[in-house]
């Protein structure tokens, strides 16, 4: 039996959300005051030290899933330890023999990235490059909080700086990024996306089934 193949997202947003820019203005204003998890507060001092002894420069492959794309990102970036971050273990798990870079710099870590990125910023962590790679959607109109973009911890995000990139098979999504990123002073385009080589289960899959791939990137500044 052969998989079905993957829906597009299905959402009555038919661009940004009316109200995405107040609410990226709010965040940017607040601080984000949520305790952090025991789970990732613990993931985060074990991979202290291993991260701040590399004297590598740092790559956070957020949302990492299996840890595919994460291993491939070291590959292309020998220079760096690459930090794959994903909140499920089931997903990490299947990090097998068929991912692994022998040879190249990466780690994989179970942590809640409204954490893990709070955490890095205080411990005055600096990237050179950020992946966001297909994210959850969360294409309801109620849910655009738990967007990225939309969240309480994107100043955090947007703190670590480097060059960012976010791919999504939803427009709406690179748009809303886009918008959220002008909100905060950072330059960034909607930009259609054909991978010549996909380097998640998502893109694959994706792409495979004729969907439109769509992603932005941007330069942050440090701060």
């Amino acid at each position: 039996m052969t998989a079905s193949a993957p829906r597009p997202v299905d959402s009555p947003q038919a661009g940004p959300h009316e109200k995405l820019a107040e609410v990226v203005a709010r965040h940017l204003a607040e601080p984000f005051r949520k305790p952090y998890a025991a789970h990732t507060l613990e993931a985060f001092a074990a991979i202290r030290p291993l991260v701040e002894n590399a004297g590598k420069p740092l790559i956070f492959d957020s949302c990492c899933g299996v840890g595919e794309s994460t291993a491939w990102i070291a590959r292309q970036h020998p220079e760096a330890l690459v930090v794959g971050i994903d909140q499920s273990l089931h997903r990490l798990d299947k990090h097998d023999r068929a991912y692994r870079a022998e040879g190249a710099d990466y780690l994989l870590v179970r942590a809640d990235l409204n954490d893990f990125w709070r955490l890095a910023r205080e411990a005055g962590w600096r990237l050179s490059h950020h992946t966001l790679l297909y994210p959850n959607p969360w294409p309801k109109p109620r849910h655009l909080m738990r967007r990225w973009h939309a969240a309480p911890v994107f100043p955090a995000l947007l703190a670590l700086g480097g060059r960012l990139e976010v791919r999504s098979n939803w427009k709406a999504y690179i748009e809303e990024f886009v918008l959220a990123l002008e909100v905060a002073g950072i330059p960034s385009a909607v930009e259609p996306w054909a991978p010549e080589q996909p380097i998640t289960p998502f893109e694959r899959k994706y792409q495979g089934s004729g969907q439109r791939l769509w992603r932005c990137v941007a330069g942050l500044p440090s701060r």
